[in-house]
């Protein structure tokens, strides 16, 4: 029943526009929470690991609203979503760029060539790394100018975002050292968007297999 009252909901330009309105709006509503609590200690004991975690479960949240948006669309018929996951997946990348900033400036004051060797030495941070290039990368190509330009190499560059989806989680999961509740319940939504996503992921993947096999090998010849 609530599924053929969705289907039969027509998602209209005008209501497009209003619901990217409403994603902007909450979206800077968590950017004035965030503000907020930093200036009023409302971080807690240790404020600088609180505006971390804060920034990186945002561009979590958001990455995960922004993979939600397919299999809905698939699900209630309602293709007009897709045109959501553009400006989602902005706000993803805003946040990460907030979150690698906070890291940063408040744990690292700055020190570039620290944060090289901590990303070298600690797995949770590379992982990280990898998660927020492929986001950057995602970003960079996500106007439609681009779009164009880069044809089907655009929809096979933002396949990645799938491995951006699986690493992000685990990043979280061992970066905290108690509280393990939380980050699982982060593991176990992102596994199951990639179920969803199952039959897709398993195409690209035999693409790439089979691309890699399919170089030809060198070979020396004997003289």
């Amino acid at each position: 029943m609530f599924t053929r009252h969705v289907q039969q909901y027509r998602l209209t330009p005008i209501r497009i526009l209003i619901m990217k309105g409403v994603i902007h709006a909450i979206s800077l509503f968590f950017v004035a929470v965030l503000v907020y609590n930093t200036l009023n200690g409302g971080f807690g004991a240790d404020p600088i690991k609180g505006i971390e975690h804060f920034t990186g479960k945002a561009g979590l949240n958001t990455l995960i609203l922004t993979l939600l948006l397919s299999p809905l669309a698939k699900r209630y018929k309602q293709g007009g979503l897709i045109r959501l996951r553009r400006l989602l997946g902005l706000y993803s990348f805003f946040w990460v760029i907030l979150h690698l900033s906070a890291y940063l400036a408040l744990d690292l004051n700055f020190d570039w060539a620290l944060l090289g060797s901590e990303i070298i030495k600690r797995p949770y941070l590379a992982i990280g790394a990898v998660s927020w290039t492929i986001l950057l990368l995602l970003a960079l190509t996500s106007p439609k100018s681009i779009q164009r330009r880069l044809g089907k190499s655009w929809q096979k560059l933002h396949n990645w975002v799938y491995l951006a989806l699986l690493l992000s989680p685990i990043h979280y999961y061992w970066s905290v050292k108690s509280g393990l509740i939380e980050p699982t319940i982060y593991l176990l939504i992102c596994a199951f968007l990639l179920y969803c996503r199952q039959q897709k992921l398993k195409a690209w993947l035999a693409k790439k297999y089979t691309a890699y096999t399919a170089k030809p090998i060198s070979k020396t010849s004997n003289r």
